[in-house]
């Protein structure tokens, strides 16, 4: 879809230009907080099963992979103190901007997963890796506090693989069985506001 494409390519470069102060700002305090890199990188995987490394300000202390892939939000020690802020307005998201740029993902697409959940996947479910992973997507507004659930749940993981997961596949199933342009940039702003919020 070229004309997806070019909408991807101009907006993230705006995007990227725009947000220049926010991010070195952003980069000061990650600094000033912790000791670590200001991004965080993770192999997720993309279109046709691809993997690429998704882009991230770091908001857990480092090797915080190691003690499991799933954040459980304020109940999780491993989060930054200026973590809990930017993952709490989604902030560090934003140099997901770079992945768009290189066409690696798209403003609006199926939160892309690790390659640990992705196995678990069925035939039908794989149908979400058919396009670019985005962004946003519906079934992250859906699930816009999707960390505090985990944080309740006596077995994050098996509530993740079980309950959320499937849920969030098949909300974007059907969300990609009609989706145009123009509703991409409705989910935009839908979670534009949703960050205000």
């Amino acid at each position: 879809m070229i004309l997806k494409r070019l909408f991807d390519l101009f907006f993230s470069l705006i995007g990227m230009i725009f947000l220049i102060p926010i991010f070195i700002i952003i980069a000061l305090l990650i600094k000033i907080d912790s000791k670590g890199s200001i991004f965080y990188k993770q192999v997720r995987v993309g279109k046709n099963l691809h993997p690429f490394k998704i882009y991230k300000f770091r908001t857990m202390k480092d090797d915080s992979d190691k003690k499991g892939l799933l954040s459980l939000g304020k109940n999780d020690s491993r989060i930054t103190k200026i973590g809990h802020a930017l993952r709490k307005y989604k902030l560090d998201e934003l140099p997901q901007l770079i992945n768009v740029l290189k066409g690696e993902m798209s403003f609006v697409g199926p939160r892309p997963e690790v390659k640990k959940y992705v196995d678990l996947y069925s035939e039908k479910q794989k149908e979400v890796l058919e396009v670019k992973p985005g962004i946003t997507d519906k079934a992250s507004l859906e699930y816009f506090e999707e960390e505090q659930l985990l944080g309740v749940s006596k077995n994050p993981e098996k509530t993740y693989i079980e309950v959320i997961m499937p849920r969030k596949i098949e909300i974007n199933k059907k969300y990609l069985s009609k989706r145009t342009l123009l509703t991409d940039i409705a989910l935009i702003f839908k979670t534009f506001f949703r960050m205000i919020k």
